[in-house]
């Protein structure tokens, strides 16, 4: 594998909910907090400019199948200025993801990890977060915007606050992520399972 950079890129999109809506949550699932929103959308210009391309997007929606089957799908109280997801910083698994149209719904388990219980008490609290992807990849200017391209990698999505103005994030990326480090996020058995469903893509 080439030593290639790659631009670690977020993506930002908010759950709203409510006291009530908690409460019956919590009865509903046996004491866990599990909260269903909207984790991301393509097609969309997001707050930093960029573009996701459905196709894009739809691929690695279904790449990452294989970690919500797993239960590896984790993701992170704010994003972090790495790739790799540490397991000490841990607030959430995600439980399910899918494509409708151009917006990916999914559902979110909140754990009882450390950071976990803060994100429950922000959450309790009515605390406005949002949920944004994680992941590495290149984007090319056209026109105003920049386009996510093709090699776009999603590693997870994380629990954020909601941004003050435009591009807030911004701050946490254009980090160059290098491929040996990309290798410690993706195992041999993930970079299989990517060719595999790249193959099912070519055959429709």
């Amino acid at each position: 594998m080439n030593d290639r950079a790659l631009t670690l890129l977020t993506e930002w999109a908010p759950f709203f909910y409510d006291a009530k809506s908690i409460k019956e949550n919590r009865e509903q699932n046996g004491g866990k907090l599990i909260m269903k929103g909207i984790l991301q959308k393509a097609e969309t210009l997001n707050q930093n400019g960029r573009i996701y391309p459905s196709d894009i997007l739809d691929r690695e929606v279904r790449n990452y199948q294989k970690f919500i089957r797993e239960n590896r799908a984790l993701g992170e109280c704010d994003h972090p200025d790495s790739s790799v997801v540490e397991l000490k910083k841990v607030s959430h698994i995600i439980r399910e993801a899918h494509m409708e149209g151009n917006t990916c719904y999914g559902t979110v388990e909140i754990l009882d990890t450390p950071c976990g219980k803060i994100l429950q008490s922000l959450v309790e609290a009515g605390v406005t977060l949002g949920i944004s992807s994680r992941g590495v990849g290149s984007t090319k200017k056209s026109g105003e915007h920049q386009i996510v391209q093709d090699d776009f990698q999603l590693i997870c999505w994380d629990f954020v606050s909601e941004p003050s103005t435009p591009g807030a994030f911004m701050m946490r990326e254009g980090r160059q992520v290098s491929s040996s480090e990309l290798a410690c996020t993706f195992n041999r058995s993930d970079r299989i399972d990517r060719i595999f469903n790249d193959i099912l893509t070519w055959k429709r």
